[in-house]
Formats: C-alpha cells, sequence, structure tokens
C-alpha cells in the first residue's frame, strides 16, 4: 500500500529563491533615486522660492497678501489684485469647462455613432496639443474682438443700472478683454485633458454593469447618473482638478487676453490680472524689492495650487468611501 501511494504522490512544488542579483540591486537603487529625485527637487523649488520672495514678506509681512497697491515707483507691492484675479479666472474656466468636458465625454462613449466617435476624439487630443501662446493669440486676435461686439456691449446695455446683476456684468471699456474673457479661454484649453481622461475611464467600466442598467429598463441618464459617473468618480474628480491646476498656472494664454489691469473690480467684464501674467509682464525688468515681490507671488501661488491638490485628495477619499 505504502509502495501504491509513493508512487502515485504529488511531488513537492521546488522552493524558488531569488536571490538579489546585481541587476535586481541597481533597478530596486534606480527606483528609489527617482521616487528620491521628485522630493529633492520640489524641496529645491519650494526652497528658493522661499529665499527669493522672503524679503517682501518681511517688508509687507501679511499686509503683501491684502494690499491691493502695486506701486514701482515707491516700492509698494501688494498681491490681492493677482490673486483675486487667479482665483476668479480658474473658477470660471471649470463653470464653463467642466459641463462640456463631461458632455464630450458621456457623448463620446454612449451615444456617438462609430463614423463620428473617431473624428472627434483625434479632434480633442489635437486641441490639447496646441500652444497656450496659441490660445492667447487666438483670443486676443479673434475671440476678444467678437465678444466685444457680441456679448460685452449688447449686455451691458441691458444691465445697466440693475441691481447686482449690473455690477457683475457691466462692462465701463467694452474692449473684449478682461476675467470673463480669460476665464472662457482657459475653459477650452482644459477642456481636452478633462475630456479625454473622462471619456478613457468611462471605457474601461465594464459593459456588463451598463447592460444590466439597460436590461431592466434604465435610461441613458440613469445608466449615466448611477453607474457611470458613480463609477468613474474619482478619475473625473482628478481629472477636474488636473484642468484647475493647469487654469491656476496658465501665464501666456492669460497674459494676452485678461487685460492686465492691476486694479480690483467687481465686474468680470472689466480688465484684471493673475499671479502669472503678473510675473510674466514684469519679471524681466524687476530690481530688488520688485523683484523680490515677484517671486513672493510665485510662492503664493505655489502655496494655492498645493491646498487644491489636497482638496482634490480629501474629495477622492470622500468619494472612495462611499
Amino acid at each position: 500500500m505504502s509502495a501504491v501511494t509513493d508512487q502515485f504522490a504529488v511531488p513537492s512544488a521546488p522552493v524558488r529563491k531569488t536571490p538579489m542579483g546585481t541587476f535586481d540591486l541597481i533597478f530596486r537603487n534606480a527606483s528609489f533615486l527617482a521616487a528620491l529625485f521628485v522630493l529633492v527637487l520640489l524641496a529645491g523649488i519650494m526652497l528658493s522660492m522661499v529665499v527669493g520672495g522672503w524679503p517682501a514678506f518681511r517688508e509687507f509681512g501679511f499686509g503683501f497678501i491684502t494690499s491691493s497697491v502695486w506701486d514701482t515707483q515707491n516700492e509698494q507691492y501688494g498681491a490681492w489684485p493677482a490673486i483675486v484675479g487667479t482665483l476668479s479666472t480658474a473658477l470660471i474656466a471649470l463653470v464653463v469647462g467642466v459641463p462640456l468636458s463631461l458632455g464630450i465625454a458621456v457623448f463620446l462613449t454612449q451615444l456617438a455613432p462609430p463614423w463620428f466617435k473617431q473624428p472627434v476624439s483625434t479632434a480633442i487630443e489635437l486641441l490639447a496639443a496646441v500652444p497656450s501662446i496659441i490660445y492667447g493669440m487666438w483670443g486676443l486676435f479673434v475671440f476678444a474682438p467678437l465678444f466685444a461686439a457680441y456679448v460685452q456691449i449688447p449686455l451691458s446695455n441691458i444691465v445697466e443700472g440693475m441691481p447686482i446683476i449690473g455690477t457683475v456684468l457691466y462692462s465701463r471699456s467694452p474692449s473684449g478683454l478682461g476675467i470673463l474673457t480669460a476665464g472662457i479661454i482657459l475653459a477650452f484649453m482644459i477642456i481636452p485633458f478633462i475630456a479625454s481622461i473622462t471619456r478613457d475611464m468611462l471605457d474601461q467600466i465594464p459593459s456588463v454593469l451598463r447592460e444590466s442598467a439597460y436590461g431592466i429598463g434604465a435610461t441613458t441618464w440613469e445608466v449615466v447618473r448611477h453607474v457611470l459617473v458613480p463609477q468613474a468618480g474619482v478619475s473625473i474628480i482628478g481629472a477636474i482638478m488636473l484642468g484647475l491646476g493647469r487654469a491656476l498656472g496658465e501665464t501666456m494664454a492669460v497674459t494676452f487676453v485678461v487685460g492686465n489691469a492691476n486694479r480690483l473690480s467687481s465686474s468680470v467684464m472689466d480688465p484684471g490680472s493673475t499671479i502669472a501674467s503678473r510675473i510674466a509682464n514684469e519679471f524681466n525688468e524687476a530690481l530688488g524689492l520688485q523683484l523680490n515681490s515677484l517671486i513672493a507671488l510665485g510662492c503664493i501661488l505655489f502655496f494655492v495650487t498645493f491646498v487644491v491638490l489636497v482638496i482634490a485628495r480629501l474629495l477622492v477619499a470622500r468619494v472612495k468611501r462611499y
């Protein structure tokens, strides 16, 4: 009996030994150095920005953030108009760009016929490859004149004298340049990124989930609302935050169309400035305290971007929890 048992016994699997060879050690160390390089680079950027902007923070204190004065003759500098302009243009870009991006992604994945899907997808990818300066030139020479003639002037005539709306949408100098124009141009720039990522994520959702929803009588809207969006919620938030990061830091396109006026206005139609546009306009000729103030503006933009990243992490964690 023991002979039969020995004859049909399953041989034990050999234990695979994986000694740390030379190539494995090199690969492990190279991966560690690559990850460490990112941290060192980030720390170096932060340190250089803080050191360069510290004289401005030391000179003006917290008033540098809250002040609206930017006087190069008297060496008085304040960042508040640029901060408000940066946040305003980014918010307008999200309000305009996010619904359009999600609509494009849903259409391409759920509704578009095959013959139409590929050309639209290619067009979105081409828009993502357009340099920002091209967006700025197009906005200055094409979009701004049309916006002034067909939106700013008629809208100002309608809302003039109205409470609140008349203040926010009235243009004192309808040139087409302003905070709203810059926000719309930024929306055009972030749409390809958000739409492409969202489309790819929706395509990755197993088709059995959609077919099951359709099988129990769900409409297309119900499938999108209750199946696709919850499944791709984390990726959609990441795509939106990626677009927001580009909107906050965009320089050349905004510099062309924002108007570059150092003042606060209650109307989104009036010219303004952003942190990036202020730095781009004055950095080449800046000296002394003005240069330190521009670097301090860069520190503030870095901090704003960091806060946006933290908010994105919190939103992603909340979506994963539910």
